[in-house]
């Protein structure tokens, strides 16, 4: 009778969904610790930019951070359901420890392009990428370099029943 107690608590080890959600929190919240964190957008979206600029709190609820590398061309705006290629490099926050990021993956090193139609989430590849990827060009020109720390959420919609934490570092174009 021990013995079969033992086995259904050891089956039990899986953490609840809630519980994934804190961890996720705590791994955002380490990097983000590291960071200069400016909890609002600039209405006139005027951004500090360049390695030491802040990351910006995208939404209210915290689900997407933003740190604008590079701000791009004015007036290089995209517009609803433009195509709009990109490529990232992610890294997964639960692997962040003291300053160091684990290895990235994504194609920028397999230098094979992704694509989504802005704001058109009825279409797969749009859908497949999730909405934090998008976000970024709400506020800044198509050819801007940003990082983004993401949360599930609003990632991928393969991963999301992951609950994991990432930093892209994103860039996007047009194809002529």
């Amino acid at each position: 009778m021990a013995a079969i107690a033992l086995m259904a608590v050891s089956c039990n080890d899986s953490k609840s969904y809630a519980e994934l959600l804190a961890d996720e929190d705590y791994y955002s919240n380490n990097y983000l610790a590291d960071q200069r964190v400016v909890s609002y957008i600039p209405e006139d979206s005027v951004f500090e930019y360049g390695p030491d600029a802040p990351f910006y709190r995208v939404d209210a609820d915290g689900m997407l951070y933003m740190k604008v590398l590079k701000p791009g061309t004015k007036d290089n705006m995209v517009e609803d359901n433009e195509q709009i290629y990109f490529r990232y490099t992610r890294y997964a926050l639960a692997g962040y420890s003291d300053g160091e990021l684990p290895a990235g993956e994504g194609n920028n090193i397999t230098l094979s392009a992704a694509w989504f139609r802005f704001n058109n989430f009825q279409i797969q590849s749009s859908y497949t990428w999730g909405y934090g990827i998008q976000r970024p060009l709400d506020f800044l020109p198509v050819d801007c370099e940003v990082l983004m720390v993401i949360k599930s959420q609003m990632g991928p919609s393969s991963e999301q029943s992951n609950v994991q934490p990432y930093l892209y570092r994103l860039t996007y174009e047009r194809r002529q």
